[in-house]
């Protein structure tokens, strides 16, 4: 698939996600998989790709330990608070042997949805892809109730994609992509290697949830597919057995694709004009709107003034002296420590803020400039 493959070298940042069945064997883990995987990451990031890795397996090792292996939420969550320990030494272990970080990232969907934790998020991973470390995420389930989980990890990879702009969301997995029926009981079921639109039909090939096809298995990876989407990330099942299922992924292997419409900057634009009310105002002056119109963060020395009583992560309306509409974003600092730090330069902010926070006020990728013809700015 000619698109799909040009993505494959042209992904800025990459989120896999590894299942359960891929790691474990018997509750065991799966080391040379695994060491295979931390090798096919490696030299992803040799090549400049940042890489994300959203891992299941944290309750399936820490049931052995447990001694139990029922679905009761409290031993789930037991199994999860012993195997997670397991699960990031094995990540950092099987990287280690590259020369490469790893950090554990536990998130909950509060994590992603309510705004300042989801800057936060956001800033941390970006922190930690700035240091070519790599983040292995998981879902915190020692502490998230049914209500209150992702439900898969599936559908956290792609949250996680959303929360740092992915261009790529690679499901690696014990079934090596879409068919149009379930090819374990129809033998003529046909492999789709290239979704344009998550249609009604495309939705009947994944089964309904509730059966055994759905629950768990392709119906959650199409909504994790549409959640990508959304994010204008490419998104793609692929096979993760034998040993160097990535590698073989990134070299054109066999796969379904699911192609987004717009790009991830754009899409994560779009949320932050449409769906987001302004909760304070940012008055700058003519020298900065230049900057942000051409494309630039809004630095806080050309900070005028601020008020509206918002906090970090809120959205803000930026206006210029007399008082014209100049675009949105959200905001690095609460309104006391931006009224602090307006007019002074970025080299100062350690002294006035007394900690060593983001250099800008709000950076361009949340930043929508009024007027644009698009939510790119």
């Amino acid at each position: 698939m000619q698109e799909g493959t040009a993505m494959l070298e042209g992904a800025r940042r990459v989120v896999v996600k590894i299942g359960s069945s891929l790691l474990l064997r018997d509750g065991r883990l799966d080391r040379p998989w695994l060491e295979r995987l931390a090798d096919d990451v490696a030299e992803r990031q040799e090549r400049g790709q940042s890489m994300v890795l959203v891992s299941s397996g944290a309750v399936g090792l820490g049931r052995g330990a447990l001694g139990s292996d029922t679905n009761q939420i409290a031993d789930r969550q037991a199994a999860a608070a012993i195997g997670q320990v397991r699960l990031s030494e094995a990540y950092r272990a099987a990287l280690a042997r590259r020369a490469i970080t790893t950090a554990q990232v536990l998130l909950t969907p509060g994590d992603t949805e309510d705004r300042r934790r989801h800057l936060n998020a956001r800033a941390t991973i970006e922190t930690l892809l700035g240091h070519s470390i790599i983040p292995v995420i998981n879902e915190n389930d020692t502490v998230a109730t049914d209500e209150l989980k992702f439900g898969d990890n599936d559908r956290l990879a792609s949250r996680v994609a959303q929360l740092v702009s992915a261009d790529l969301v690679v499901l690696l997995s014990d079934v090596d992509g879409l068919y149009t029926a379930d090819p374990r009981i129809h033998h003529d079921a046909q492999h789709v290697p290239v979704v344009h639109a998550i249609t009604p039909t495309i939705e009947a090939m994944a089964g309904e949830p509730g059966t055994p096809l759905g629950t768990g298995g392709m119906a959650s990876k199409l909504e994790a597919a549409r959640i990508a989407l959304a994010a204008g990330a490419y998104f793609a099942i692929a096979p993760g057995l034998p040993e160097g299922a990535l590698a073989s992924f990134f070299n054109g292997g066999r796969a379904t694709w699911f192609l987004p419409s717009v790009d991830s900057l754009t899409a994560r634009k779009a949320w932050i004009a449409a769906t987001l009310t302004p909760r304070g105002r940012v008055v700058a002056d003519s020298g900065a709107l230049r900057a942000v119109q051409k494309g630039g963060s809004l630095l806080t020395v050309g900070v005028l003034s601020v008020g509206g009583g918002f906090r970090k992560g809120d959205p803000v309306r930026l206006v210029s002296e007399d008082g014209e509409e100049a675009g949105v974003g959200l905001v690095n600092y609460d309104e006391a420590e931006a009224a602090l730090i307006a007019g002074h330069r970025s080299d100062r902010l350690l002294e006035l803020l007394g900690y060593d926070g983001p250099d800008v006020l709000i950076h361009r990728d949340n930043l929508v400039v009024a007027g644009s013809r698009d939510p790119t700015g």
